[in-house]
């Protein structure tokens, strides 16, 4: 009867009674949204929380951010197609041109732009099968720890163990290999890669393409080297093998440049991108491909709602942050605060065996005692911080706020993190 009467006064009965059981974020935030802005939401009951989430990376430019609204109220209001498969339309012709301007141009980065289906997922899928269709191979390599997205191909390339038993069939056509660090700082994985591909006793075919992330968002906030990307990019020269960048999450100026790769020095073959290049939250996805790669027949590769207007404006806008580099230096400065505070709790909680690691504003600190991350994430949410967690173990704790959040929510966050790193030593 307790039961009975906890789940009847539940602010999520209506959740937990009609929505499927695969729902995941509300069981760490359980409480009903009602309302956000910047780097601010509040729930109906009018309880204000920070945003360390920033919807999963999708919302660097903050939640309802006001410069993007206007345009897309204007769009809307002039009655602006906002759903035209992949047909010409003058919204997409005002984003490829400002992308091309802004961004492609200013770093000599040539690229046409495809936009597959509006996710994360379809843009790695679609870099798959390009991929194979350009150099006739099927392997694709991948990297301990990665994530790429839930539907098969990019499940096959994912290294989380339960991600990857959810597909419920074997994932084929694919090689995991050791990520930077993984055998320590003192390994080289990209000699150790290489000993494969020249060894014809090894097992291992000479794959269409290698894929990572410079940051590995989920996989624990593995950062790779500039010199490691180097030395991969120039491995992938070497033995004719596609360079996939991934930067669904980790691009648009999470770690600072609107592209993560690009403090390397590195030309990938094929770039990722979703989540953050909507703009406002909106579905968004784009691939980008170098023109001698561009090897599509009409239609080989589409969806339904490739030709998503309003996110076409959204993203257009949200260009403006980039058309010099003011932004990246705030969000580097912003990064640097957050990886001071960081050590800080790192040298303060000992106990906790503390690890920093990430890049500008997706860092993070790897808790060395089983459990307690989740329970700092869950200690955070009661005080008025949404943060998740990240690694196979769910090991690290993640900030990941609104590229645009201003100091004093900054402070604020990182106040009410402390505060929960307190309450949990407590518990200790």
């Amino acid at each position: 009867m307790v039961k009975v009467a906890e789940e009847l006064h539940s602010p999520l009965k209506v959740f937990e009674a009609l929505e499927s059981e695969v729902r995941s974020y509300c069981r760490s935030f359980p409480t009903v949204f009602a309302k956000a802005s910047g780097y601010q939401l509040w729930d109906r009951d009018g309880r204000e929380y920070v945003d360390f989430f920033a919807g999963a990376g999708a919302l660097n430019y903050g939640h309802n951010n006001q410069r993007i609204k206007a345009k897309l109220i204007d769009y809307l209001m002039e009655d602006g197609i906002t759903h035209s498969l992949d047909m010409a339309t003058e919204a997409k012709e005002k984003l490829l041109e400002r992308f091309h301007e802004v961004i492609l141009k200013p770093r000599n980065l040539h690229y046409k732009v495809m936009f597959p289906g509006p996710t994360g997922t379809n843009s790695v899928e679609s870099a798959l099968k390009l991929a194979r269709k350009v150099t006739g191979r099927d392997t694709i390599m991948s990297f301990t720890n990665a994530f790429h997205g839930m539907t098969i191909g990019s499940l096959s390339i994912t290294g989380n163990e339960s991600k990857r038993k959810g597909a419920g069939i074997p994932l084929t056509n694919s090689i995991s290999m050791p990520f930077d660090g993984y055998f320590g700082s003192e390994a080289d994985t990209v000699s150790y890669i290489e000993r494969f591909l020249e060894d014809n006793g090894s097992g291992i075919s000479l794959p269409a393409a290698i894929i990572l992330e410079t940051v590995q968002g989920e996989g624990g906030i593995n950062v790779a080297s500039f010199e490691w990307l180097r030395n991969m990019e120039e491995l992938c020269r070497r033995w004719n093998i596609l360079l996939i960048v991934d930067d669904v999450q980790v691009g648009c100026g999470r770690t600072g440049p609107f592209f993560s790769f690009e403090p390397a020095g590195i030309y990938p073959d094929i770039v990722c991108l979703s989540k953050s290049i909507g703009g406002y939250g909106i579905p968004l996805a784009m691939t980008l491909i170098k023109p001698e790669y561009d090897l599509w027949e009409p239609g080989e590769h589409n969806g339904t709602f490739r030709g998503h207007n309003l996110g076409f404006v959204a993203a257009t806008e949200a260009l403006s942050y980039w058309e010099d580099d003011q932004f990246s230096r705030e969000i580097l400065e912003k990064g640097e605060k957050v990886r001071l505070f960081l050590e800080m709790l790192a040298q303060q909680y000992p106990e906790m065996a503390g690890e920093v690691r990430g890049r500008g504003l997706i860092q993070g600190i790897e808790i060395g005692v089983d459990g307690l991350a989740e329970k700092i994430c869950a200690a955070a949410f009661e005080r008025g911080l949404i943060m998740e967690t990240s690694g196979p173990n769910s090991e690290v704790v993640k900030i990941m706020p609104p590229l645009t959040i201003d100091e004093q929510g900054l402070e604020k966050g990182l106040t009410v993190l402390e505060e929960s790193f307190e309450r949990c030593k407590q518990m200790m």
